[in-house]
């Protein structure tokens, strides 16, 4: 009686495309083996998956068939057993679950008769020898991909902002992408202003343009790709650190990590949502002078209109009319407006301030980075202790954790220190041409204009006493043309006046 067979055809698309296992041939190769043999075929199996376990659509599918259907085959035949497994571990336990159902798993180009017990070494060398092959691949490919990050290199598909581009001679990086690169850029910097909350960014962000998810958002603003630096994770006695990367960054590092610091709340204010009723701007910002809790905006309905009024919600059900509150709040704002007529003394003003500022930083960068040769040499000294065997290598790993943890701190420091020279004269006179215009821009900006200019005034809450805006803290530089205008206008009165600079 001669033997029925079911012939399992295996092949994934880079075996194929790499070493020309084409399913056609092993179909031939197979039928001619069965034509010699005088053994009758039942069916064919053609799988396209990997054989690192067994859990293939097609091999599952054989299994259901042959326990349904016991008796009906001898044999399932394949060319080489890389074909069958290339894990030693599953194989075995595949074996011993096909014999248990009658079936006898054979490879044609690696016949094996597996009653005899020596041929389970030349099985297990078989079967070994192919996932020995995966896992020198797979170590190859990981330290490749670490070589190629340790020389700045970004590997794999263009992040968002980016594009992959290939040199004349063969090279590949990636390159910015202008429009998208825009985008991105104007979300660091709301997130770095700490004005809006995430959630209000991204939607703000989608309304002019941007194709991304909340999660692939949240990725990106992690990602220190984005202003130029490559992360090498830890890998066994190695450190996480990160390089400079070989491609150009679309932020700076000192705005990268002000928005690391916003969003691990070392920097957090109050934020308020970008969503809100045009009549409340101050919702969200605003006190109530009993309790101390947010104030919420509701409207009235009255014999012929709606009346807004910002109200607590708590016991003390405080309230006041939405109208007055921002006529108050406007004319507050007014106070901080600088006096045009002396426009050019403000400006002297703060860039003699910003020269100052900027030689304080400018020193305190140098110095940052002698500590930094100084650490470094430190380490390079106690990776000579270890190769010397003076210290043992556990000693070292301590000795390089702290340096590097301080390196990477002073570093830190430094990518936090914006150099602004080249423009900081048009800022400000751009600057104060705006800030002429606040009372305009608080009643005719649109409401994300509004609340931004009122976050960026006022860092803290505030509320009413006695109808007059009382607040913890205003912005620095607010402040001293407060402080300036009450100085000039002490003098057009006749009295003496004192100039100072405001502190930082």
């Amino acid at each position: 009686m001669s033997k029925i067979a079911d012939l399992y055809i295996r092949v994934s698309t880079d075996e194929q495309a790499e070493k020309g296992f084409s399913q056609r041939n092993q179909e031939e190769m197979l039928r001619k083996y069965c034509s010699i043999n005088q053994i009758q075929i039942r069916s064919v199996i053609y799988e396209d998956h990997s054989a690192k376990t067994f859990n293939r659509p097609q091999w599952k599918k054989f299994l259901a068939n042959i326990k349904k259907h016991k008796n009906k085959i001898n044999l399932v035949l394949f060319m080489k057993w890389d074909r069958f497994s290339r894990n030693a571990g599953d194989a075995y336990q595949m074996i011993n679950q096909l014999r248990k159902l009658g079936v006898e798993p054979q490879a044609i180009e690696q016949p094996l008769d597996l009653s005899v017990p020596e041929n389970k070494m030349m099985l297990a060398f078989y079967l070994a020898a192919p996932e020995v092959e995966n896992d020198r691949r797979a170590l190859n490919t990981f330290q490749g991909l670490r070589r190629g990050k340790k020389e700045g290199r970004h590997m794999g598909m263009a992040p968002y902002g980016y594009a992959n581009k290939v040199t004349e001679d063969g090279k590949k990086y990636i390159a910015i992408v202008p429009e998208k690169a825009a985008k991105l850029i104007w979300i660091f910097e709301q997130v770095a202003r700490n004005v809006f909350s995430t959630e209000s960014i991204y939607q703000m962000a989608k309304d002019k343009g941007l194709e991304l998810s909340k999660s692939n958002l949240w990725v990106i603003l992690r990602n220190p790709l984005y202003c130029g630096k490559i992360v090498v994770p830890k890998y066994k006695d190695e450190e996480e650190k990160w390089v400079s990367g070989q491609h150009e960054a679309i932020i700076s590092e000192g705005l990268f990590h002000r928005v690391q610091d916003v969003l691990d709340s070392k920097a957090r204010t109050y934020r308020p949502k970008i969503k809100t009723v045009e009549n409340f701007p101050l919702r969200g910002f605003f006190l109530c002078p009993k309790c101390g809790m947010k104030l919420t905006g509701s409207k009235c309905k009255g014999r012929s209109k709606y009346y807004y009024y910002y109200h607590c919600d708590k016991v003390c059900k405080w309230r006041i009319n939405s109208e007055v509150a921002n006529k108050i709040f406007k004319e507050h704002l007014n106070k901080f407006k600088p006096l045009a007529e002396v426009k050019k003394l403000y400006i002297a003003i703060l860039l003699e301030g910003y020269r100052e500022h900027t030689g304080v930083i400018a020193s305190e960068k140098k110095k940052s980075l002698e500590q930094i040769a100084v650490y470094e040499k430190k380490l390079a000294v106690a990776r000579n202790l270890l190769v010397t065997e003076k210290i043992d290598h556990e000693d070292y790993n301590l000795m390089k954790i702290e340096y590097n943890a301080i390196i990477n701190k002073l570093e830190k420091d430094i990518g936090n220190v914006e150099d602004d020279r080249a423009s900081i004269e048009h800022l400000t006179t751009t600057g104060l041409e705006n800030l002429l215009k606040l009372g305009e821009a608080f009643d005719g900006g649109t409401l994300a204009d509004c609340r931004e200019l009122i976050g960026l005034i006022f860092p803290e809450n505030f509320t009413f006493e006695e109808k007059r805006i009382r607040t913890a803290r205003i912005n620095e530089m607010v402040n001293c043309i407060y402080l300036v205008n009450n100085r000039l206008r002490a003098k057009k009165n006749g009295q003496k006046m004192i100039f100072f600079f405001c502190p930082e």
